[in-house]
């Protein structure tokens, strides 16, 4: 059975503009990523391991796993201890 191409983008541009519901969902949970992928980038740029961060924060690796692949959100004061270890703060700013 040969690959079928799906064009991913524009599927999720078609399902946005059918679904109001969808459009919201999909919009926060790109801000979410976002967040995480950069918490990520920090990290990584610190050369700091998951393990290493687990225990700046108290954490488990496996916790830190588990945020960095998307399978939980941490709550707001878990990412901001997170952050925070990463010697950052979470500011909000004006659209």
């Amino acid at each position: 059975m040969p690959f079928t191409t799906v064009k991913t983008e524009e599927l999720i541009e078609n399902m946005k503009q059918k679904d109001a519901e969808f459009a919201k969902q999909w919009d926060e949970s790109r801000n979410e990523y976002k967040l995480i992928q950069e918490m990520i980038r920090i990290r990584k740029e610190q050369h700091i391991t998951q393990t290493q961060l687990a225990q700046m924060t108290g954490n488990k690796q496996q916790s830190i796993s588990r945020i960095e692949k998307k399978l939980v959100k941490p709550s707001l004061a878990s990412f901001c201890k997170i952050i925070n270890a990463l010697g950052y703060d979470l500011k909000i700013v004006k659209k």
